[in-house]
């Protein structure tokens, strides 16, 4: 038991770091925004907001890959923790995981969470855009 359980805690500390990412990225996301808020507010330039945009973008996309990631992860946590003793390799391969549709890049990008965030985000974008007008 004690190899099943080595094995599993590698994958959860994969797990949790792709979390900390997507946290990490989520905190980038708002603080450049409201960076750009400030400097476009400050000079009344609305061409700061719009510049917003792309960071956004590839904020979003970023951090779904590390959901899709995350999700690949648990699938093998799922599929190690019910694996007899003696077949535990110690194997990080996700390949296996890839097939399922909800790991994949792009469905990891539109899941709730993050359509939550980040079209909140362009919504309080486009608010404070109209504002600055």
């Amino acid at each position: 038991m004690e190899n099943k359980l080595k094995h599993l805690e590698f994958i959860q500390a994969v797990i949790n770091r792709m979390a900390g990412n997507s946290f990490l990225l989520k905190g980038w996301a708002i603080t450049l925004v409201a960076a750009l808020f400030a400097l476009s507010a400050k000079d009344t330039n609305r061409a700061y907001i719009l510049i917003a945009y792309f960071p956004i973008i590839i904020f979003w996309i970023l951090d779904g890959y590390f959901l899709s990631q995350e999700r690949l992860f648990r699938s093998l946590y799922d599929h190690v923790r019910e694996l007899a003793e003696k077949d535990i390799h110690f194997s990080m391969d996700t390949s296996a995981f890839r097939a399922k549709v909800r790991n994949s890049w792009v469905c990891s990008m539109f899941s709730i969470t993050l359509l939550c965030f980040y079209l909140s985000l362009v919504g309080v974008m486009w608010f404070v855009m109209f504002l600055i007008r």
